[in-house]
């Protein structure tokens, strides 16, 4: 089985990455980062998930983006939106995220001699961010075989978003169909120190209108039943 290292954050669509990857048969290496985020809680659950998919290792690095704030998730003298999603940028989005964490896994991936690593970006269902999108993926894949050793002496590296294209809705029936259980992720960006979700968030309000439009129960634990929020 050839080695692939999948960026895994606990949440759904990263499940449903992992799941893809196991799918196609990679050998999954999965990274998840410690990097100062509000919601940890989903660290937590990255090692559900990676247990449960049969990743083959499962590292959590510690990084510290706090330190320079700059977004609602890492620094709390800001304030996640609640009032639902709006077109734009939003506060939520962390400066440089996406590129500190794929330059790291592609570190890994060289260590490893795998040439391919897996992200569960999305521009479709998804709040905005400039790191999710086809152009950007496209140009780290460019840089990752100019600056890598490996990818000098013609070793190709290949970035899978198998997510890029799909609504939420449809995430989850393909993970549904990979065996995802996706009780055991979190994707609030608020959750409590037991995982449970606030519902009120972008990516609460997103994952909601993904599970209704699937026709899929939501299993999702919150901090209040639905209809008290």
């Amino acid at each position: 089985m050839p080695n692939a290292v999948i960026l895994l954050s606990g949440g759904l669509d990263s499940a449903t990455c992992l799941a893809e990857a196991k799918h196609r048969g990679f050998s999954a290496y999965c990274l998840s980062f410690d990097y100062g985020q509000r919601h940890r809680a989903e660290l937590d659950a990255a090692r559900r998930v990676a247990a449960a998919l049969g990743a083959t290792e499962h590292r959590i690095l510690k990084l510290d983006l706090a330190q320079f704030g700059g977004s609602a998730l890492t620094d709390t003298h800001l304030e996640v939106p609640v009032a639902g999603v709006k077109p734009g940028i939003p506060i939520t989005y962390v400066p440089a995220r996406n590129t500190i964490m794929l330059s790291l896994a592609l570190a890994w991936a060289e260590v490893l001699g795998s040439r391919d690593i897996f992200v569960g970006v999305n521009a479709v269902d998804y709040s905005g961010y400039p790191d999710c999108r086809p152009e950007y993926i496209a140009a780290f894949e460019v840089m990752a075989n100019l600056a890598t050793k490996a990818g000098v002496e013609g070793a190709k590296l290949t970035l899978h978003t198998p997510l890029m294209s799909r609504s939420k809705a449809q995430i989850i029936q393909m993970g549904q169909c990979l065996g995802v259980d996706y009780g055991l992720t979190v994707s609030c960006y608020q959750a409590d120190e037991d995982g449970k979700a606030c519902g009120v968030c972008d990516s609460c309000r997103l994952r909601q209108e993904g599970f209704n439009a699937a026709g899929a129960p939501d299993p999702t634990r919150y901090v209040q039943k639905t209809e008290d929020r």
